[in-house]
């Protein structure tokens, strides 16, 4: 009861603060619970002046200022909630995505005090110089400082998370599960976009930027992605000055790659820049399953040779094999106007219930896919299309899939990147050879026999490693050592099962075959070893 209570007076001091910038916090269509009735009848007054001083203010400015002056748990919430469109709407997540993540610097006597509990010893022991905050965040700020590197001055960037910033984080996050909870409780509509899991994912988040070893596992982990990549590159990791509460990397003395003029000034081709960007991008999230998922402007350089780099890896996202697949096939699909695939994927994949048909969805994918048809390049953007994909969600009973909004949140940012680059950017063009390239290596008959492979592994280690199997197969021993001295023989059901399977797919016609002698083996070596 007393966090009830405590969660309660947080979130009502949220929804006055809101309500003094006029700001709107129950979605169109949603039933007003008996409390936030109340709330709204005891704001009436405060949200109607503040509408009358503030009407020449956009709304979208409110928003932000609103958040602000709530905290950074706040900025945090709306810039992840601006990635959640199917929850909270297209309008409010336009006007959240423009929120900026700023905010004033600590002093530089805690940055100090920071830097020598996580490090040890003095400050000067780690640098030779250490300058004031360049930049201030939610979560951290950044110093430009300088190390010796045999004997040699070196410009290092020092990121130190805010004193305190834990408690205050997750002391907000458990209003946030009060509300979430609530939601789900008293509108039941609310409970397929699972708002506790909405706030799940951005306590997982969160715990991730809480802890700056793991933003300089994340560059290492690009780094190696990418090593034989051309264009873009990641910052060299200090790892002997990187700690929980403190990262140090190195500067990067580049041109911003939102200064387009300056860029041509100095000879930079921006069209080629533009499309290093967008297939970059692209490139980490299909191939690797591994993405900055915040590559805005700001943190965005160009180097002296020509080379993007990416900075702030506090935000990254996964997606695994299916998803990689998904949007591959999703991508292809729409490019080859082969819609009917564009559908099975969906279910192959599990996204869509069986209940749906695929004809019904790939009329929902042709409804995308056709109006694209013959319009020029700068018209067509392909974060739109994924955000009209993911619309169809309630229409076919489609489970949020937190991982595909955060790819189609950062396509937009990635989209808007490029297209300043080069207005006149085919975002098409830049995706075929990525996605085609995915799918060679990985739907071609190669491709399945490495995934085949893989999963012998797996079925194999899980065979030899379950007690409770083991202790069955002692009564199957003898009828298997019949069949491994008869020789593997498939009865008339199966091979005929087999034969009309190979009618429809030659992948599929060697992926069988190859499942059923890898079990085969498996169960042999099972024999010999027991």
């Amino acid at each position: 009861m007393p966090g009830a209570l405590l969660n309660s007076l947080r979130l009502a001091r949220a929804g006055f603060v809101l309500a003094q910038y006029g700001v709107r916090f129950v979605p169109k269509g949603m039933p007003v619970p008996l409390p936030l009735k109340l709330a709204r009848i005891a704001t009436l007054p405060v949200t109607l002046v503040a509408s009358a001083f503030r009407k020449g203010e956009p709304q979208s400015a409110r928003v932000a200022t609103a958040l602000a002056k709530l905290g950074p748990s706040y900025v945090k919430l709306g810039q992840f909630l601006a990635t959640r469109a199917d929850v909270i709407g297209p309008e409010l997540s336009d006007d959240l995505r423009q929120l900026q993540d700023k905010a004033e610097p600590f002093s530089m006597a805690e940055a100090r005090e920071a830097v020598e509990r996580a490090l040890g010893g003095k400050l000067e022991d780690h640098f030779v110089e250490f300058g004031p905050p360049v930049a201030a965040a939610s979560i951290a700020q950044v110093h430009k400082a300088y190390v010796l590197d045999n004997g040699v001055k070196k410009a290092v960037a020092v990121k130190i998370l805010r004193p305190n910033i834990e408690k205050r984080f997750y002391r907000d996050l458990d209003s946030y599960y009060f509300a979430a909870r609530m939601i789900e409780r008293m509108y039941p509509p609310a409970r397929r976009l699972k708002p506790v899991a909405v706030v799940d994912n951005l306590k997982h988040t969160t715990d991730l930027e809480m802890d700056l070893r793991l933003e300089a596992a994340a560059i290492s982990e690009m780094a190696s992605n990418i090593k034989e990549d051309e264009g873009f590159r990641v910052p060299d990791i200090d790892w002997k000055r990187t700690a929980k509460r403190v990262l140090t990397i190195e500067w990067i003395d580049g041109t911003p790659i939102a200064q387009r003029d300056v860029l041509k000034a100095k000879g930079f081709d921006t069209a080629a820049l533009g499309m290093t960007v967008l297939r970059s991008f692209l490139r980490h999230a299909m191939r690797d399953g591994f993405f900055h998922a915040d590559m805005h402007q700001g943190n965005l350089f160009v180097d002296a040779n020509g080379k993007i780099v990416a900075v702030d890896f506090g935000i990254m996202g996964r997606l695994g094999l299916p998803e990689r697949r998904f949007l591959a096939e999703i991508l292809h699909g729409l490019i080859t106007r082969d819609y009917y695939r564009a559908a099975a994927i969906h279910f192959e994949a599990g996204y869509v219930p069986p209940h749906h048909s695929v004809e019904e969805f790939a009329q929902a994918m042709r409804a995308i896919g056709e109006p694209i048809q013959g319009r020029t390049a700068e018209e067509i953007s392909m974060a739109d299309l994924l955000g009209q994909l993911f619309a169809y969600t309630e229409v076919f009973d489609m489970q949020t899939r937190p991982e595909l909004i955060l790819l189609q949140k950062s396509m937009v940012i990635v989209e808007g990147v490029a297209r300043d680059l080069d207005p006149t950017l085919n975002v098409w063009v830049a995706a075929e050879p990525v996605a085609k390239e995915w799918m060679e290596s990985n739907l071609s008959p190669l491709g399945r026999l490495r995934e085949a492979g893989r999963g012998v592994e797996t079925i194999g280690d899980v065979l030899m490693k379950t007690p409770a199997l083991l202790q069955n197969v002692a009564q199957a021993i003898n009828g298997m050592s019949q069949m491994a001295n008869a020789g593997l023989r498939l009865d008339d059901e199966s091979v005929d099962k087999i034969a009309s399977r190979s009618r429809r797919s030659r992948t599929a016609d060697i992926a069988l075959w190859i499942a059923a002698v890898s079990l085969a083996i498996i169960m042999i070596k099972m024999i010999s070893v027991l």
